[in-house]
């Protein structure tokens, strides 16, 4: 029995640059990354609420992206709040914290930080 229809039958995910790996890239369940949106709104304050907007919204309609290294530096800690949030299970802190890693070694080196979407 081959296991090449597991490989095919993947699910879905965000490669997003400037990652923790060997290439420089993280790979995350592209459901898992959709899930985060609410997340991020329940993270701040009902006032902060309009500052998280664009994010929650690309985090609900996922696509290839690139961001400005100035947009990746607000994303980065827009993340991090989620991440430090206390009420946050561990997996989706963990994401969190993940892709603000990520935004935030793309904006340290004044690049743009990119999301692929993967079959």
């Amino acid at each position: 029995m081959t296991r090449k229809h597991a490989i095919v039958d993947a699910a879905p995910s965000l490669v997003v640059s400037h990652g923790a790996d060997f290439f420089g890239e993280d790979r995350h369940p592209l459901a898992a990354v959709q899930a985060l949106g609410p997340y991020v709104e329940n993270a701040v304050s009902y006032v902060d609420r309009p500052t998280v907007a664009p994010l929650v919204k690309t985090l609900e309609d996922l696509s290839d992206r690139t961001f400005p290294a100035a947009d990746a530096a607000q994303l980065s800690e827009q993340l991090l709040k989620v991440a430090r949030n206390r009420r946050i299970k561990p997996a989706v802190a963990g994401l969190a914290r993940a892709l603000a890693d990520a935004a935030a070694r793309a904006a340290a080196d004044d690049e743009p930080w990119t999301w692929t979407i993967t079959a």
